[in-house]
């Protein structure tokens, strides 16, 4: 008998302690779900701009109009949580604005703030860049947003333009009003062609990580020193031709096309003739990458190049590719229409 009840008590002690264990776990439960439960409140809260955050956040005393009067014109209002900056179209004089990591939704505020110089609007949750026309406006940047396209950026003096990390699929700038952009960032987006971008006085285009697999517009680019383009295209629609090149850009200095799919050398390389000024080209993580003399292969065609992969050619490989070429010559291999390569015999 006493044994038997030595066994129950034992069970009884066990069974509390998992009730125990049990209910803390459901409290464990309950307080993770009012944590993200919270979270989430947090995250649609709304936080409009103040008047006393703006008289905080304004510096730079300038002149003003006629010059007989001064004003604050630079506001930075950088990771405030804000929602909404309504107020914000009083100050009518900012000339340097950073909007960045907020919640914003809208840029609507800022369409009488006409005399902007730089805008900064970084991580928030922007579906368009679109502004009125800013006759001042020299400098933009809205990466990290969720912007679809590319309409209502017509900005007359705009030098500088980041679009990086948001969700454009296609380009369509206006190269009348967009006369004067110089840089243009585009990286981590959806693009899969490059039509839309050719602007003439475009010196450096970054393109880096979309989709694109089509070279199209750029004869117009015909100011462009630099073009990235690495890391586009998929498995299923790679970039596997150099074609999209023209003799219009005589600009161009650097190409970047790491990780793309071209996969024959000698027959894509001379599609890169055209271009006069190309010193450095890359094709590193490339499959003609992997071919057997593929430094003096494109040596022999690109005459003027200095760069490959960023390791500069020697003078032993310049001639390596100058008796490469004689013995192609002696064997009849070289083709008639490569005048190019008779700068080996020079």
């Amino acid at each position: 008998y006493q044994r038997r009840v030595r066994e129950f008590q034992t069970f009884q002690h066990y069974f509390k302690q998992i009730n125990l264990r049990s209910t803390m776990s459901d409290e464990e439960d309950t307080q993770v779900e009012g944590v993200g439960e919270a979270e989430e409140e947090q995250e649609i809260v709304e936080c409009k701009l103040t008047e006393q955050l703006c008289g905080d956040s304004l510096s730079l005393l300038c002149k003003i109009g006629n010059g007989l009067s001064l004003a604050y014109v630079k506001m930075e209002l950088k990771s405030k949580a804000l929602t909404d900056i309504s107020i914000i179209s009083a100050f009518v004089h900012v000339r340097y604005l950073d909007i960045s990591d907020n919640k914003l939704e809208s840029l609507a505020p800022l369409s009488s703030l006409t005399h902007l110089l730089t805008l900064k609007a970084d991580n928030n949750r922007l579906t368009t860049a679109s502004l009125p026309p800013m006759p001042y406006l020299q400098r933009a940047s809205f990466q990290n947003n969720k912007i679809t396209d590319t309409e209502g950026i017509t900005h007359p003096l705009l030098e500088v333009l980041n679009l990086n990390n948001n969700q454009i699929t296609q380009a369509s700038f206006d190269s009348e009003a967009l006369r004067k952009l110089s840089i243009l960032e585009m990286r981590g987006n959806n693009l899969t062609s490059t039509a839309g971008l050719g602007l003439p006085k475009l010196q450096r285009l970054y393109l880096a990580e979309n989709q694109i697999t089509e070279l199209t517009d750029l004869d117009k680019c015909v100011a462009l020193k630099m073009l990235h383009l690495r890391g586009n295209g998929d498995n299923t629609n790679p970039i596997e031709k150099l074609d999209g090149f023209s003799k219009n850009m005589i600009a161009l200095q650097y190409l970047n096309m790491r990780g793309s799919k071209i996969s024959s050398l000698k027959s894509e390389i001379k599609k890169l003739k055209c271009l006069p000024m190309l010193r450095g080209l890359i094709l590193k993580d490339s499959p003609v990458a992997k071919e057997e003399e593929y430094r003096i292969e494109i040596i022999m065609n690109l005459r003027n190049l200095e760069r490959l992969d960023k390791d500069i050619f020697t003078d032993e490989e310049r001639q390596e590719a100058q008796e490469l070429y004689r013995q192609r010559e002696e064997e009849g291999k070289l083709s008639e229409s490569n005048p190019e390569g008779a700068m080996f015999l020079d």
